[in-house]
């Protein structure tokens, strides 16, 4: 009993505070004049926001888009600056961000400044910037496309399970977990991947207007240092947020920029969501992992 009380007065407390953090977060109140606009781009980029305890937090492609139309629909934002950390994500999320921050930048200047890192599907996104700005030893790069899978026949076997398989088409369930790929199968697989792999490294050696060694040398998908990216032609200078406000100033042509940033907007839900998940995960009561149906995905990280 007195454990349970101790449960409810938390959550109680966590409400609370929830609702007094909300008040802090982003109102939706712009500048007019001379602005300059950080929208971040954090964690794994999907199709949907996730903030998943055990995979790790994401922004959703639908929700850096609606940032960046915020800071193109806004005459007073003279320059956008993409704050980037992500490893990358999904290749239609991380394709429509690309295409939105291409389309922004023929309006209004546009640098990616990559902290942390900015590989992969995030680095796609950043390529399409008028200049990418990142410190010396953040991580990117790693123009590369990647499938993946669970596949336990084996464990099926010794345990004497059998897969029976009925399909309506032959190629219906490839991916899988209880049968292995056979050859063609996975000739299949490798033949889409590449093609998914030859437009990326298509738009990056466009869009930063790479000669065919540098086009070349990235198609290995491994990811780069600064320091090596700079080299290789896929980042222009060096620095962190200060030096991406100077460089928005300068091609905007303005002086004392403003700046506003375009945060994901969060509701009171979001924030006690957030709260009481992991308040229940560290008091121990336990959990569940549900496996999702098994199927290929592909990933531009």
């Amino acid at each position: 009993m007195k454990k349970l009380k101790i449960i409810l007065a938390t959550v109680i407390l966590l409400w609370i505070a929830a609702y007094l953090i909300s008040l802090g977060f982003d109102n939706g109140k712009d500048i007019v004049t001379n602005g300059i606009a950080i929208v971040p781009i954090k964690g794994i980029i999907s199709p949907e926001d996730s903030n998943d305890l055990f995979a790790g937090s994401g922004m959703g492609s639908d929700t850096i888009i609606n940032n960046l139309k915020r800071a193109k629909d806004n005459d007073g934002v003279k320059a956008v600056i993409l704050e980037i950390n992500s490893p990358g994500g999904t290749v239609v999320a991380s394709r429509e961000v690309a295409d939105y921050v291409k389309s922004l930048s023929e309006s209004k200047p546009v640098i990616a400044w990559i902290r942390e890192i900015g590989a992969s599907g995030a680095y796609w996104i950043a390529s399409e910037a008028d200049v990418i700005i990142t410190d010396e030893m953040s991580i990117t790069g790693s123009v590369g496309v990647i499938s993946s899978y669970l596949e336990f026949s084996d464990l099926l076997e010794k345990y004497g399970v059998k897969y029976e398989r009925l399909v309506a088409g032959e190629l219906k369930d490839v991916g899988s977990p209880y049968k292995n790929l056979n050859d063609a199968e996975r000739k299949l697989m490798q033949d889409k991947l590449k093609k998914i792999q030859d437009l990326f490294v298509k738009e990056v050696s466009e869009n930063r207007k790479l000669n065919n060694y540098q086009a070349n040398e990235i198609r290995n998908g491994f990811f780069y240092l600064g320091i090596e990216a700079k080299e290789l032609g896929l980042v222009d200078e060096f620095g962190g947020r200060d030096e991406a406000v100077e460089k928005a100033k300068q091609l905007a042509g303005i002086e004392d920029g403003k700046i506003v940033e375009y945060k994901p907007k969060k509701t009171l839900i979001d924030v006690i969501e957030g709260f009481t998940n992991k308040a229940f995960f560290y008091m121990g009561k336990g959990m569940a992992i549900e496996l999702p149906e098994n199927k290929f995905e592909i990933l531009a990280m």
